[in-house]
């Protein structure tokens, strides 16, 4: 068997603290997303006032991305990292106790500002360790964020059967994951930026990455609702129980951390245009398919194809975004995921509002055609990759 040498440990170390991150935000997040029809049941909201709610992190995100961007052109992503996860944490034990929907929209937007601070640093750090290494490890950051998120969503189901309360849930699990953050606090990676002060807070993609923000925006916003409208439309469009709906999402989350996990694999082997272009047709047919066939084995067919359609995407454009030789990899992915993060704040909770005019199913078959625009829009970076 062979041995790691000791100019190897270092940057194991470094990658191990970085994939424990990415875990503690897949967790989190998919904790939150598996509780929501909950939370929904517990505040008595109808489709359009969760949408309205919905809305709430999204904007957290948006908001603070330009903020975010210019910390990670100042400091180093470790010490963005640290406080991202403590503020996410406390936010999510904060959830079990909203009581009325004003305060749920407040949470959500603390919730949505601090994962923004987490995963922006997050993936810059991925980025940054990366370089640490010759071939691709990039997709396993983010196989190990859906192999978390399927892990929160396989104990929010536990818990759901259990019968423990929301309280109990949230708070143990955010307990848990502080206690993750500061134990690997102290390996992850340090370094300084050195790109010259920007005085613009925002910068707009430059026109090699503005494609692949498109794209970004096009999955994201897919994603996005696979997160906080899945369970749900089980529930009410399959009509199932809460136990299906659940593991309904649970299946959805398997077949993105399966996607992400062969992610490095296959992308010398294919191409990363080749990949993309897929990733649009399984997305098509993914919520096309459920959409028109509510029922139990078609729509979860649609959640498996859906699921495969969006993992690699987000990882691909992030690890491209980094490359730039225009600005810092922290400062470039932001760029990027400020465009991508109009399509995860303006379409999930617009579900909701279709939803309630025409119908659950109809929304997944509107939501098809961001499968179709990532087809469209791959066609056009042929010449660049």
């Amino acid at each position: 068997m062979e041995l790691v040498s000791k100019t190897q440990l270092p940057r194991i170390k470094h990658r191990t603290a970085t994939l424990v991150y990415f875990f503690l935000s897949g967790f989190g997040y998919s904790t939150w997303a598996s509780r929501i029809p909950a939370i929904q049941q517990q505040l008595h909201m109808n489709e359009a006032q969760l949408g309205a709610a919905l809305l709430a992190a999204p904007i957290g995100v948006l908001v603070t991305v330009p903020f975010t961007s210019n910390l990670l052109n100042k400091y180093s992503s470790k010490s963005i990292m640290i406080f991202g996860a403590i503020f996410y944490n406390m936010m999510l034990a904060l959830l079990a106790f909203v009581v009325q929907p004003w305060q749920l929209w407040a949470v959500l937007f603390a919730f949505g500002s601090s994962r923004n601070l987490l995963n922006l640093s997050m993936n810059a750090q991925g980025v940054e360790v990366q370089r640490l290494y010759e071939n691709s490890i990039i997709t396993s950051f983010h196989a190990v964020w859906s192999m978390a998120g399927f892990a929160g969503a396989a104990v929010g189901y536990l818990f759901v059967l259990s019968g423990f309360s929301l309280a109990v849930h949230l708070v143990s699990v955010s307990i848990a994951l502080l206690i993750l953050s500061f134990a690997f606090y102290p390996n992850t990676y340090y370094t300084r930026q050195h790109v010259p002060q920007r005085k613009k807070l925002f910068v707009w993609p430059d026109k090699y990455l503005l494609v692949f923000a498109m794209i970004a925006f096009a999955s994201m916003a897919c994603e996005n609702v696979m997160y906080d409208w899945s369970a749900i439309y089980f529930r009410k469009a399959v009509v199932t129980t809460k136990e299906t709906a659940t593991a309904a999402f649970v299946l959805y989350m398997v077949c993105m951390t399966t996607g992400r996990f062969f992610g490095d694999k296959i992308v010398p082997k294919y191409g990363i245009i080749t990949i993309l272009r897929y990733s649009g047709i399984f997305i098509f047919s993914g919520l096309l398919i459920a959409g028109l066939f509510p029922y139990v084995i078609p729509a979860a067919i649609g959640f498996i194809l859906t699921g495969f359609g969006v993992s690699c995407i987000i990882p691909l454009v992030f690890s491209l975004a980094g490359k730039s030789t225009t600005m810092s990899s922290g400062t470039a992915i932001a760029s990027v995921s400020t465009i991508s993060y109009f399509g995860f704040l303006a379409i999930p909770p617009g579900v909701g509002f279709v939803a309630q005019s025409i119908g659950l199913r109809w929304s997944f078959c509107i939501m098809a055609a961001f499968g179709a625009a990532i087809i469209f829009l791959v066609s056009k970076i042929k010449q660049q990759e």
